[in-house]
């Protein structure tokens, strides 16, 4: 199974940078990040719009699409990682891990999401939350492994 994480944002130098590689390079499941950028200055949601069609043109026909997003559901390790197990076992050939821009992500591609989850009603920098997710599947992958990594 294939992770593609797709992103608003370019990330830069720096230890948000420094903790997502961290993590990446732990992770044995094949690893794409894609990252868009919408350089025009556009309201809020046209910008949105925008980047929702950007990220969409990224993600493979018959992916399954996680999209983070402060309204969504809430879940633990453990159950993001049944969550991806379900999907592998089904055959999905590749997840999608979408993470929006500032201003959230646009109606239409929260309805493409096969799922949609929250890292908690804080609100995270959006390079933070690259590191965040990814630390996230590497934690995963320890679960379904029965690696120490990750305890209860």
């Amino acid at each position: 199974m294939q992770i593609l994480l797709c992103a608003v944002g370019r990330i830069k130098a720096g230890p948000e940078k420094a903790l997502f590689e961290h993590y990446a390079k732990r992770l044995s499941w094949p690893f794409e990040v894609v990252e868009v950028v919408e350089k025009r200055k556009l309201p809020s949601l046209e910008l949105r719009t925008q980047e929702a069609e950007l990220l969409s043109a990224k993600i493979p026909a018959g992916a399954a699409v996680v999209v983070f997003d402060e309204k969504g559901k809430e879940t633990d390790s453990r159950g993001f990682s049944r969550l991806l197990a379900d999907w592998r076992d089904e055959g999905r050939g590749t997840v999608a891990l979408v993470i929006g821009g500032a201003d959230g992500v646009d109606a239409g591609l929260l309805k493409r999401a096969d799922t949609v989850l929250s890292l908690g009603r804080m609100t995270w920098p959006h390079m933070l939350v690259r590191g965040l997710v990814v630390e996230q599947l590497y934690r995963a992958q320890c679960i379904l492994a029965g690696h120490p990594y990750h305890r209860d």
